[in-house]
């Protein structure tokens, strides 16, 4: 079983333009709805961690001045409720359009292989080369819904990083350093796993 090179690893982002094509050629209406919730839900930690950062200060405020007046805390801590509503709604309506998007893509794409298999010649079909390749593309189209999945949450966690970089830096710039603690492992880890699941269904083809 033959592990991708790091070379082919990069090559394999050229794929991604072609890919987000299909998937705007699937169904204009989805994709755009998709992007909508994703992007909103990369500002919600954000949001969440500012709030709570409000709460503490309000609090703080309020043990130093003894203060009896708790409507603006109250406020606050209905707020963080309500973005954590939120954040759960979205991420199942994220879900839903994501499934959905996804079987109608694993359709096209499925449609668009029959229709290019049938320009063929038979002695095609004879080379093992080939009918291997086909055979990839034909068991990927259930793999791309996956796939799909996972680069728009790739997509919308880089976002999410961008957000609580910018906020980091506004409070101190230091923090980003563990921001990038926390997603080095996680990130080495992926690839890892990623890795040997490509190669074992490479090889199971």
């Amino acid at each position: 079983v033959t592990k991708p090179t790091l070379k082919e690893k990069f090559a394999a982002l050229g794929n991604l333009p072609r890919f987000f094509k299909l998937v705007w050629e699937t169904n204009h209406g989805y994709t755009i709805l998709n992007a909508v919730l994703r992007l909103v839900r990369s500002a919600i930690p954000v949001s969440i961690l500012y709030v709570g950062k409000l709460i503490i200060d309000e609090v703080v405020r309020l043990s130093k001045s003894h203060s009896t007046d708790h409507t603006y805390l109250w406020e606050l801590v209905a707020a963080e409720f309500a973005l954590a509503i939120i954040s759960d709604a979205l991420a199942r309506a994220t879900l839903l359009v994501d499934s959905l998007l996804g079987d109608l893509f694993s359709n096209y794409t499925s449609v668009k292989i029959m229709e290019h298999a049938t320009t063929l010649d038979l002695d095609q079909f004879e080379d093992s080369e080939f009918y291997d390749k086909l055979e990839r593309a034909r068991q990927q189209t259930i793999g791309r819904t996956i796939l799909l999945s996972q680069v728009l949450t790739q997509v919308q966690d880089l976002i999410t990083m961008i957000f609580l970089a910018v906020g980091l830096m506004a409070f101190n710039p230091w923090l980003i350093l563990l921001l990038l603690i926390a997603i080095v492992p996680a990130f080495l880890g992926e690839s890892y796993f990623n890795d040997r699941s490509y190669a074992l269904t490479r090889g199971q083809t």
